[in-house]
């Protein structure tokens, strides 16, 4: 009983106060013009502080100052809102009311921030990904379609030489079967051009007289060939022919003025070693076809001199190799055709071949299938160097004169004695040796 008389005084004290206050505040309008000036004044101070968050927020710190600021801010307002109370004070009121909003600002626009970056570097990871994967899968497709042409060019020389072999062997007439290889060869590339897979040139007539000395070098040395190859066998010519870097030397040396240093010469001496060995010890060894080999070394490494000497200076669109080898081996064929017709006759027809005692089809096939490959292997060669270094064409060379070498050996059964494989082995490792000397010295040099 007396508990609850005690909360029925209590709810009476404190209906009572609210009516006195209310009487109050009805008799002193004052005070509720100052409340309301008051209410004014905090209104435009909150409108204040929101633009200067606005204002502040606009200018985005650093990721790692502003995640510090905002801890310690953090902490600050939490303690700031729970202890503040409502008060007739305008600055304490909107002292209170700033913090929250500059943190909500600082928050919004950190997270904003983050993931901004977030997205950007998963772009950016996601953008080094696929441009790494095709980029590793380009590398590897060069690197195969390199080495498919380091295939094509073995396979072509390989069969170039078997096949030319089989018919010179039997079809004494190397300046009708040279002719036919140039023809053939006019074809392809004429074939190339028109098809659109090589842009074809537009020559001048100045053009055309500067490689007129080259065309006619180059036809006397793939005849020369043609007739090693007709009186010795395939690997005793193509012995022989390792002597191309002694060729160049010496003639660069006459004509260019080119000083070799010391190492390179040095390489010379294996080469002409092991080619001497080689042929002291050849058992198809006679003087026509080493006469005919060493003319083909001397011509080939002129026409590679005078090609240095005439194209530098020549005016008109620049040749590359591919166009100057097809526009050589036009020039080529035009130049033999009357010598061929002159000094063997046209022998290609059936019923001479027939007369011969020879098979036709075998003959032609034959001499056909060696064109196609005689003028495929050089223009590969070609591709070839125009994607790496002369240095490294070299050395793949010297492997293909040993491929060549090995397989010839191996299709026609051609003895071998153990000094001249010894002499063949330490030609080519000269070869070898001379490659690796010109890549350093050109190295010091740059």
């Amino acid at each position: 009983m007396r508990r609850s008389s005690t909360l029925a005084n209590q709810q009476q004290r404190c209906s009572r106060g609210d009516e006195d206050d209310w009487f109050r505040r009805r008799r002193h309008p004052r005070r509720r013009r100052d409340e309301e000036e008051a209410s004014r004044m905090r209104a435009m101070t909150q409108a204040r502080a929101a633009q200067r968050c606005a204002v502040s927020c606009s200018r985005a710190p650093a990721p790692g100052p502003a995640r510090r600021t905002m801890r310690r801010s953090s902490t600050h307002t939490t303690s700031t809102t729970t202890t503040t109370t409502v008060s007739h004070r305008p600055h304490v009121v909107a002292h209170a009311d700033v913090r929250p909003c500059g943190i909500a600002h600082a928050l919004s626009d950190h997270r904003a921030v983050v993931a901004r970056a977030a997205s950007s570097s998963g772009a950016t990871e996601d953008a080094g990904s696929s441009s790494s994967a095709p980029a590793a899968a380009g590398g590897f497709g060069k690197t195969a379609a390199l080495g498919a042409m380091f295939g094509l060019w073995y396979f072509f020389n390989i069969f170039f030489n078997i096949y030319n072999k089989q018919v010179l062997k039997v079809f004494r007439f190397p300046v009708s079967c040279t002719e036919l290889q140039f023809v053939v060869g006019s074809c392809l590339a004429l074939f190339v051009w028109a098809t659109g897979i090589h842009k074809r040139p537009k020559l001048t007539r100045s053009q055309l007289m500067t490689i007129l000395p080259l065309a006619c070098v180059h036809t006397l040395g793939n005849l020369l060939t043609n007739v090693s190859l007709g009186k010795v066998a395939v690997s005793f010519t193509h012995t022989i022919k390792a002597m191309e870097p002694f060729f160049s030397v010496a003639l660069s040396s006459i004509f260019l003025g080119e000083s070799s240093p010391l190492p390179v010469l040095l390489t010379l001496v294996p080469i002409v070693g092991g080619v001497a060995l080689a042929s002291a010890t050849e058992a198809s060894f006679n003087w026509a076809g080493f006469g005919a080999a060493m003319g083909s070394n001397l011509t080939f490494q002129s026409r590679n001199v005078l090609s240095k000497k005439f194209m530098t200076g020549s005016k008109g669109e620049k040749l590359d190799n591919i166009n100057l080898f097809s526009v050589i081996t036009m020039m080529s064929a035009v130049l033999l055709l009357p010598v061929a017709l002159f000094t063997e006759g046209f022998q290609f027809a059936p019923a001479k071949i027939t007369a011969m005692g020879l098979d036709p089809k075998f003959i032609l096939s034959r001499a056909l299938f060696a064109g196609i490959c005689f003028h495929s292997y050089q223009q590969v060669s070609y591709m070839i160097l125009q994607r790496v270094s002369p240095v490294t064409h070299s050395i793949g060379n010297c492997v293909k004169r040993v491929v060549v070498i090995v397989s010839s050996v191996v299709v026609f059964q051609t003895p071998v004695s153990l000094l001249n494989g010894v002499g063949t082995a330490i030609a080519l490792s000269g070869v070898f040796a001379y490659s690796q000397v010109k890549r350093l010295t050109g190295k010091k040099k740059a």
